[in-house]
């Protein structure tokens, strides 16, 4: 069972979250381990693995990007796992210089500048992904999920830097 209809949603990009909170807490609910505390082991075991099932399905569908990698692999885009070379020399290009800036930023307006950059370039990414599922451009899916991927990265990276330099100032 994929995730989508594990809570009960369509496989759809959009999602309304609300919706995807009332479903995953309305089923946690009916799979709590917590309320088979006096059941056969078999039932423990069953509510268990239910329940981590409904977590990791809501922990995907609740973030947006790892929404589209899960969708687009339910619809055979393939993306390289992590830590994997990417085959994009466009994007390679791109990620080298930005993170080459992100380095030689020193002080935490330069690295809030580069962040902002990245979450902007990230929204308009983003909101451009359901003309491409709409459209099932399985090409143009895969290279806008792998800068989505790297844009993600990189503003994990902008985080890890803003906070050496606010520690360095300290």
């Amino acid at each position: 069972m994929d995730h989508f209809a594990r809570l009960g949603m369509p496989a759809a990009l959009d999602l309304e979250a609300a919706e995807l909170d009332k479903a995953y807490f309305a089923r946690q609910r009916q799979w709590h381990p917590d309320r088979f505390v006096a059941r056969p082991p078999e039932e423990k075991a069953r509510a268990s693995a239910e329940a981590a099932a409904l977590n990791d399905a809501y922990r995907t569908l609740k973030d947006p990007l790892s929404r589209a990698i899960y969708l687009a692999g339910l619809k055979g885009v393939e993306l390289p796992g992590d830590g994997k070379t990417i085959d994009d020399p466009e994007l390679l290009m791109e990620a080298m210089e930005a993170r080459e800036a992100l380095q030689e930023a020193d002080t935490i307006e330069a690295v809030e500048a580069l962040a902002g950059k990245a979450r902007g370039d990230m929204a308009n990414a983003l909101s451009a992904l359901s003309g491409l599922f709409s459209r099932d451009d399985r090409g143009a899916l895969r290279k806008a999920l792998l800068r989505l991927r790297y844009l993600d990265k990189f503003a994990e990276e902008a985080r890890a830097r803003r906070t050496n330099l606010e520690r360095a100032k300290a």
